[in-house]
Protein backbone atom coordinates (compact mmCIF):
# COMPACT_ATOMS: atom_id res chain seq x y z
CA UNK A 1 0.00 0.00 0.00
CA UNK A 2 1.20 3.29 -0.82
CA UNK A 3 2.10 5.56 1.63
CA UNK A 4 -0.30 8.63 2.81
CA UNK A 5 1.04 11.96 3.15
CA UNK A 6 -0.19 14.01 6.33
CA UNK A 7 -2.63 16.76 6.71
CA UNK A 8 -0.43 19.84 7.58
CA UNK A 9 -2.90 23.14 6.60
CA UNK A 10 -6.41 23.79 5.49
CA UNK A 11 -6.57 24.75 2.13
CA UNK A 12 -8.32 27.95 0.77
CA UNK A 13 -8.71 30.16 -2.05
CA UNK A 14 -11.75 32.71 -1.57
CA UNK A 15 -10.45 34.75 1.73
CA UNK A 16 -13.00 36.28 4.45
CA UNK A 17 -12.93 39.37 2.63
CA UNK A 18 -14.09 37.97 -0.73
CA UNK A 19 -10.33 38.44 -2.62
CA UNK A 20 -9.54 35.50 -4.49
CA UNK A 21 -5.71 33.87 -4.29
CA UNK A 22 -4.66 31.98 -7.89
CA UNK A 23 -3.86 28.49 -7.19
CA UNK A 24 -3.10 25.68 -9.96
CA UNK A 25 -5.64 23.44 -8.54
CA UNK A 26 -8.92 25.19 -9.26
CA UNK A 27 -10.19 24.54 -12.22
CA UNK A 28 -10.59 27.49 -14.92
CA UNK A 29 -11.79 25.51 -17.97
CA UNK A 30 -15.24 23.71 -18.62
CA UNK A 31 -15.37 21.94 -15.18
CA UNK A 32 -14.62 25.31 -13.02
CA UNK A 33 -17.78 26.19 -10.52
CA UNK A 34 -20.12 28.45 -12.25
CA UNK A 35 -19.52 31.49 -9.91
CA UNK A 36 -23.43 32.78 -10.23
CA UNK A 37 -25.45 29.88 -9.82
CA UNK A 38 -23.33 29.15 -6.88
CA UNK A 39 -23.94 32.30 -5.29
CA UNK A 40 -27.83 31.42 -6.29
CA UNK A 41 -27.92 27.97 -4.99
CA UNK A 42 -26.64 28.95 -1.64
CA UNK A 43 -29.08 31.77 -1.30
CA UNK A 44 -32.02 29.93 -2.14
CA UNK A 45 -30.79 26.88 0.47
CA UNK A 46 -30.49 29.36 2.93
CA UNK A 47 -34.32 30.98 2.09
CA UNK A 48 -35.48 26.70 2.10
CA UNK A 49 -33.69 26.53 5.69
CA UNK A 50 -35.73 29.76 6.98
CA UNK A 51 -38.95 28.71 5.88
CA UNK A 52 -38.46 25.32 7.32
CA UNK A 53 -37.62 26.93 10.47
CA UNK A 54 -40.66 29.04 10.39
CA UNK A 55 -42.74 26.31 9.54
CA UNK A 56 -41.23 24.06 12.82
CA UNK A 57 -42.22 27.37 14.71
CA UNK A 58 -46.19 27.37 13.28
CA UNK A 59 -46.18 24.19 14.21
CA UNK A 60 -46.39 22.80 10.76
CA UNK A 61 -43.04 20.63 11.42
CA UNK A 62 -42.26 18.42 14.01
CA UNK A 63 -38.38 19.13 14.23
CA UNK A 64 -35.98 21.04 12.01
CA UNK A 65 -32.14 21.09 11.79
CA UNK A 66 -30.61 24.11 10.33
CA UNK A 67 -27.70 24.28 7.86
CA UNK A 68 -26.97 27.85 8.44
CA UNK A 69 -23.34 28.88 7.74
CA UNK A 70 -22.53 25.53 6.22
CA UNK A 71 -23.78 26.70 2.30
CA UNK A 72 -20.60 26.95 1.41
CA UNK A 73 -19.21 23.77 2.03
CA UNK A 74 -22.83 22.00 0.71
CA UNK A 75 -22.77 23.68 -2.26
CA UNK A 76 -19.14 23.50 -3.26
CA UNK A 77 -19.82 19.71 -2.49
CA UNK A 78 -22.93 19.41 -4.50
CA UNK A 79 -21.92 20.80 -7.86
CA UNK A 80 -19.35 19.17 -8.02
CA UNK A 81 -21.29 15.86 -8.28
CA UNK A 82 -22.43 13.92 -12.06
CA UNK A 83 -25.86 12.95 -12.59
CA UNK A 84 -24.91 9.26 -12.02
CA UNK A 85 -23.11 9.53 -8.33
CA UNK A 86 -25.27 8.73 -5.08
CA UNK A 87 -25.27 10.93 -2.06
CA UNK A 88 -25.99 9.89 1.17
CA UNK A 89 -26.74 12.79 3.63
CA UNK A 90 -27.40 12.96 7.46
CA UNK A 91 -30.31 15.23 8.06
CA UNK A 92 -28.94 18.67 7.33
CA UNK A 93 -27.84 18.72 3.68
CA UNK A 94 -30.87 20.56 2.17
CA UNK A 95 -28.14 22.58 0.24
CA UNK A 96 -26.82 19.28 -1.31
CA UNK A 97 -30.29 18.08 -2.09
CA UNK A 98 -31.44 21.40 -3.53
CA UNK A 99 -28.26 20.96 -5.75
CA UNK A 100 -28.67 17.26 -7.04
CA UNK A 101 -32.25 18.55 -8.20
CA UNK A 102 -34.15 17.27 -5.26
CA UNK A 103 -37.89 18.97 -4.56
CA UNK A 104 -37.21 20.84 -1.12
CA UNK A 105 -40.71 19.98 -0.18
CA UNK A 106 -39.77 16.33 -0.25
CA UNK A 107 -37.34 16.69 2.40
CA UNK A 108 -40.12 18.34 4.45
CA UNK A 109 -41.62 15.02 4.61
CA UNK A 110 -39.59 13.45 7.22
CA UNK A 111 -39.62 15.80 9.59
CA UNK A 112 -43.48 16.52 9.08
CA UNK A 113 -44.24 12.69 9.66
CA UNK A 114 -45.73 11.96 6.30
CA UNK A 115 -43.50 10.03 4.85
CA UNK A 116 -42.59 6.39 5.47
CA UNK A 117 -39.70 6.24 3.95
CA UNK A 118 -37.87 3.85 1.38
CA UNK A 119 -35.95 5.11 -1.89
CA UNK A 120 -36.23 4.14 -5.27
CA UNK A 121 -32.47 4.80 -6.73
CA UNK A 122 -33.98 4.86 -10.27
CA UNK A 123 -36.32 8.07 -9.24
CA UNK A 124 -33.12 9.78 -7.80
CA UNK A 125 -29.60 9.21 -6.02
CA UNK A 126 -29.78 11.26 -3.31
CA UNK A 127 -30.41 8.86 -0.25
CA UNK A 128 -33.12 9.47 2.56
CA UNK A 129 -31.92 11.54 5.53
CA UNK A 130 -29.80 9.45 8.50
CA UNK A 131 -31.29 10.41 11.95
CA UNK A 132 -28.89 7.69 13.62
CA UNK A 133 -25.51 9.39 13.94
CA UNK A 134 -22.93 7.65 11.69
CA UNK A 135 -25.20 5.09 10.07
CA UNK A 136 -25.38 6.14 6.35
CA UNK A 137 -21.61 6.11 6.77
CA UNK A 138 -21.85 2.51 6.18
CA UNK A 139 -25.12 2.42 3.91
CA UNK A 140 -22.57 4.47 1.59
CA UNK A 141 -19.62 2.24 1.74
CA UNK A 142 -21.95 -0.95 0.85
CA UNK A 143 -23.40 0.63 -2.29
CA UNK A 144 -19.72 1.48 -3.19
CA UNK A 145 -19.46 -2.48 -2.68
CA UNK A 146 -21.93 -2.71 -5.06
CA UNK A 147 -21.09 -0.05 -8.02
CA UNK A 148 -17.55 -1.97 -7.94
CA UNK A 149 -19.14 -5.14 -8.85
CA UNK A 150 -21.27 -4.20 -11.07
CA UNK A 151 -18.19 -2.94 -12.46
CA UNK A 152 -18.84 1.04 -12.93
CA UNK A 153 -15.44 2.14 -11.62
CA UNK A 154 -12.66 2.95 -13.41
CA UNK A 155 -14.12 2.27 -17.45
CA UNK A 156 -12.71 5.56 -18.54
CA UNK A 157 -16.43 5.97 -20.12
CA UNK A 158 -17.80 9.52 -18.60
CA UNK A 159 -21.50 8.56 -18.14
CA UNK A 160 -20.74 5.50 -16.55
CA UNK A 161 -17.99 5.51 -13.90
CA UNK A 162 -19.61 6.55 -10.66
CA UNK A 163 -18.92 7.28 -7.03
CA UNK A 164 -20.64 7.84 -3.94
CA UNK A 165 -20.28 11.21 -1.98
CA UNK A 166 -21.48 10.79 1.73
CA UNK A 167 -21.76 13.64 4.91
CA UNK A 168 -21.14 13.44 8.16
CA UNK A 169 -20.56 15.72 10.76
CA UNK A 170 -17.82 15.98 12.82
CA UNK A 171 -20.02 13.85 15.95
CA UNK A 172 -19.77 10.82 13.36
CA UNK A 173 -16.13 10.48 13.94
CA UNK A 174 -16.43 9.09 17.24
CA UNK A 175 -19.10 6.38 16.45
CA UNK A 176 -18.19 3.13 15.34
CA UNK A 177 -19.95 2.97 12.53
CA UNK A 178 -18.00 5.77 10.68
CA UNK A 179 -14.76 4.02 11.77
CA UNK A 180 -15.78 0.61 10.48
CA UNK A 181 -16.76 2.28 7.38
CA UNK A 182 -13.45 3.59 7.32
CA UNK A 183 -12.05 0.37 7.47
CA UNK A 184 -14.01 -1.31 4.65
CA UNK A 185 -13.52 1.68 2.38
CA UNK A 186 -9.41 1.46 2.46
CA UNK A 187 -9.47 -2.17 2.43
CA UNK A 188 -11.22 -2.41 -0.69
CA UNK A 189 -10.12 0.66 -2.28
CA UNK A 190 -13.93 1.91 -2.31
CA UNK A 191 -15.08 4.86 -4.96
CA UNK A 192 -16.21 7.01 -1.89
CA UNK A 193 -15.72 10.33 -1.00
CA UNK A 194 -16.22 10.99 3.05
CA UNK A 195 -17.16 15.02 2.79
CA UNK A 196 -17.08 15.58 6.90
CA UNK A 197 -18.60 19.24 7.70
CA UNK A 198 -16.97 20.01 10.65
CA UNK A 199 -19.37 22.82 12.16
CA UNK A 200 -17.37 22.67 15.29
CA UNK A 201 -20.30 21.42 17.74
CA UNK A 202 -22.09 17.76 17.51
CA UNK A 203 -24.85 19.13 19.33
CA UNK A 204 -23.21 20.39 22.64
CA UNK A 205 -20.02 18.36 22.65
CA UNK A 206 -17.17 20.34 20.96
CA UNK A 207 -14.79 19.16 18.40
CA UNK A 208 -12.14 19.55 21.07
CA UNK A 209 -13.17 16.78 23.60
CA UNK A 210 -13.56 14.68 20.61
CA UNK A 211 -10.30 14.79 18.56
CA UNK A 212 -6.90 15.77 19.24
CA UNK A 213 -6.06 16.20 15.44
CA UNK A 214 -7.75 17.71 12.94
CA UNK A 215 -10.58 15.23 11.39
CA UNK A 216 -8.34 14.97 7.82
CA UNK A 217 -5.58 13.69 9.37
CA UNK A 218 -7.80 10.62 10.50
CA UNK A 219 -7.91 8.90 7.36
CA UNK A 220 -4.30 8.77 7.16
CA UNK A 221 -4.63 5.90 10.09
CA UNK A 222 -6.73 4.12 7.87
CA UNK A 223 -4.40 4.11 4.53
CA UNK A 224 -6.49 6.98 2.26
CA UNK A 225 -5.68 10.57 2.18
CA UNK A 226 -7.55 13.30 3.74
CA UNK A 227 -8.05 17.28 2.80
CA UNK A 228 -8.41 19.85 5.56
CA UNK A 229 -10.53 23.03 3.30
CA UNK A 230 -12.43 25.91 4.54
CA UNK A 231 -15.89 25.02 4.42
CA UNK A 232 -16.80 28.44 4.27
CA UNK A 233 -15.29 28.87 0.54
CA UNK A 234 -17.46 27.41 -1.82
CA UNK A 235 -14.88 27.33 -4.48
CA UNK A 236 -12.46 25.37 -2.48
CA UNK A 237 -14.46 22.99 -1.42
CA UNK A 238 -16.00 22.31 -5.10
CA UNK A 239 -12.44 22.06 -5.91
CA UNK A 240 -11.14 19.59 -3.54
CA UNK A 241 -14.61 17.21 -3.86
CA UNK A 242 -14.29 16.75 -7.92
CA UNK A 243 -10.56 15.90 -7.01
CA UNK A 244 -12.19 13.64 -4.63
CA UNK A 245 -14.67 12.14 -6.48
CA UNK A 246 -12.50 11.84 -9.94
CA UNK A 247 -9.85 9.87 -7.99
CA UNK A 248 -12.80 7.98 -6.51
CA UNK A 249 -14.21 7.10 -10.18
CA UNK A 250 -11.30 6.20 -11.63
CA UNK A 251 -10.63 3.23 -9.17
CA UNK A 252 -8.25 5.81 -7.33
CA UNK A 253 -10.45 4.79 -3.91
CA UNK A 254 -11.60 6.72 -0.63
CA UNK A 255 -10.62 10.47 0.64
CA UNK A 256 -11.98 12.03 3.41
CA UNK A 257 -12.76 16.08 3.29
CA UNK A 258 -12.77 18.00 6.25
CA UNK A 259 -14.56 21.14 5.67
CA UNK A 260 -13.93 23.41 8.36
CA UNK A 261 -17.08 25.47 8.79
CA UNK A 262 -19.61 26.62 11.97
CA UNK A 263 -23.53 25.92 12.53
CA UNK A 264 -24.18 29.44 13.91
CA UNK A 265 -28.05 28.20 14.67
CA UNK A 266 -28.90 25.53 17.27
CA UNK A 267 -28.18 21.74 16.65
CA UNK A 268 -32.29 21.66 15.82
CA UNK A 269 -35.09 23.63 16.59
CA UNK A 270 -35.41 22.17 20.07
CA UNK A 271 -31.82 23.25 21.05
CA UNK A 272 -30.72 26.07 22.99
CA UNK A 273 -26.97 26.73 22.23
CA UNK A 274 -27.01 29.37 24.42
CA UNK A 275 -26.20 26.53 27.17
CA UNK A 276 -23.13 25.81 25.79
CA UNK A 277 -21.49 28.28 23.52
CA UNK A 278 -21.57 32.16 23.42
CA UNK A 279 -22.95 34.68 21.32
CA UNK A 280 -19.60 36.14 20.83
CA UNK A 281 -18.56 32.86 19.10
CA UNK A 282 -21.34 32.50 16.87
CA UNK A 283 -21.02 36.66 15.73
CA UNK A 284 -17.66 35.95 14.78
CA UNK A 285 -18.29 33.02 12.68
CA UNK A 286 -20.72 35.40 10.83
CA UNK A 287 -18.12 37.57 9.37
CA UNK A 288 -16.53 34.49 7.66
CA UNK A 289 -20.12 33.81 5.60
CA UNK A 290 -20.36 31.84 3.06
CA UNK A 291 -22.67 34.33 1.66
CA UNK A 292 -21.25 37.15 2.21
CA UNK A 293 -17.50 35.98 0.77
CA UNK A 294 -18.84 35.09 -2.70
CA UNK A 295 -20.90 38.22 -2.90
CA UNK A 296 -18.08 40.64 -2.16
CA UNK A 297 -15.91 38.61 -4.54
CA UNK A 298 -18.81 39.03 -7.91
CA UNK A 299 -19.49 42.73 -6.77
CA UNK A 300 -15.78 43.43 -6.24
CA UNK A 301 -14.02 45.43 -9.33
CA UNK A 302 -11.66 41.91 -9.86
CA UNK A 303 -14.51 39.98 -10.20
CA UNK A 304 -14.29 37.03 -13.14
CA UNK A 305 -18.13 37.76 -13.55
CA UNK A 306 -20.54 40.11 -11.99
CA UNK A 307 -24.05 40.45 -10.04
CA UNK A 308 -26.00 42.98 -11.54
CA UNK A 309 -29.29 44.52 -10.53
CA UNK A 310 -30.90 42.33 -12.76
CA UNK A 311 -29.49 39.23 -11.32
CA UNK A 312 -30.59 40.13 -8.05
CA UNK A 313 -34.02 41.03 -8.56
CA UNK A 314 -34.66 37.78 -10.50
CA UNK A 315 -32.76 36.04 -7.18
CA UNK A 316 -35.33 38.14 -4.92
CA UNK A 317 -38.23 37.06 -6.98
CA UNK A 318 -37.41 33.08 -6.64
CA UNK A 319 -36.88 33.40 -3.12
CA UNK A 320 -40.44 34.32 -2.83
CA UNK A 321 -41.49 31.84 -5.13
CA UNK A 322 -39.82 29.17 -3.43
CA UNK A 323 -40.77 30.69 -0.10
CA UNK A 324 -44.89 29.91 -1.23
CA UNK A 325 -43.99 27.03 -2.96
CA UNK A 326 -42.72 25.52 1.20
CA UNK A 327 -45.28 27.07 2.43
CA UNK A 328 -47.85 25.77 0.39
CA UNK A 329 -46.22 22.11 -0.37
CA UNK A 330 -46.14 21.20 3.36
CA UNK A 331 -49.31 21.88 4.06
CA UNK A 332 -50.36 19.90 1.15
CA UNK A 333 -48.11 16.79 2.08
CA UNK A 334 -50.40 13.52 2.10
CA UNK A 335 -51.01 11.27 4.86
CA UNK A 336 -49.40 8.24 4.33
CA UNK A 337 -51.70 5.47 3.36
CA UNK A 338 -51.30 2.16 5.64
CA UNK A 339 -49.68 0.28 3.09
CA UNK A 340 -47.21 2.59 2.22
CA UNK A 341 -44.60 0.73 4.44
CA UNK A 342 -44.64 -2.59 2.70
CA UNK A 343 -44.82 -0.89 -0.80
CA UNK A 344 -41.35 1.26 -0.24
CA UNK A 345 -39.60 -2.43 1.43
CA UNK A 346 -38.59 -4.05 -1.13
CA UNK A 347 -38.17 -3.48 -5.08
CA UNK A 348 -40.51 -6.06 -6.11
CA UNK A 349 -42.80 -7.31 -3.03
CA UNK A 350 -42.20 -11.22 -2.23
CA UNK A 351 -45.65 -13.01 -1.55
CA UNK A 352 -45.00 -13.31 2.47
CA UNK A 353 -44.69 -9.72 2.36
CA UNK A 354 -47.76 -9.77 0.13
CA UNK A 355 -49.61 -11.65 2.45
CA UNK A 356 -48.60 -9.26 5.58
CA UNK A 357 -49.49 -6.04 4.25
CA UNK A 358 -53.20 -7.69 3.13
CA UNK A 359 -53.42 -8.94 6.61
CA UNK A 360 -52.22 -5.58 7.75
CA UNK A 361 -55.04 -3.73 5.48
CA UNK A 362 -58.19 -5.82 6.63
CA UNK A 363 -57.24 -5.19 10.49
CA UNK A 364 -57.27 -1.42 9.50
CA UNK A 365 -60.12 -1.59 7.71
CA UNK A 366 -62.07 -3.43 10.66
CA UNK A 367 -60.55 -0.68 13.14
CA UNK A 368 -61.88 1.44 11.36
CA UNK A 369 -65.35 0.15 11.22
CA UNK A 370 -65.56 -0.56 14.78
CA UNK A 371 -64.80 3.46 15.05
CA UNK A 372 -67.27 4.42 12.47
Amino acid sequence: MTSVEPVTDMWSVLDAAGVLRPDGRVSLGADSLDLLAAYRNMVLARRIDTEAIALQRQGELGLWPSMLGQEGAQVGAGSALQTQDVVFPTYREHAVAWCFGVDPVQLLGLFRGTTMGGWDPRERNFNLYTLVIGAQTLHAVGYAMGIVRDGDVGTGELNRDRAVLVFLGDGALSEGETNEAFVWASAQNLPVVFFCQNNQWAISAPFSVQSRIPAAERARGFGFPGMRVDGNDVIACHAATQEALATARSGGGPTLIEAVTYRRNPHTTSDDDLRYRTSSENDAWASRDPIDRLGALLMGSESPVAIDDSFLADLAREEEELAERLRSGCRALRVPAPGDPFRHTLEEMPRDLARQMDEHLAFVAAAQGDNS
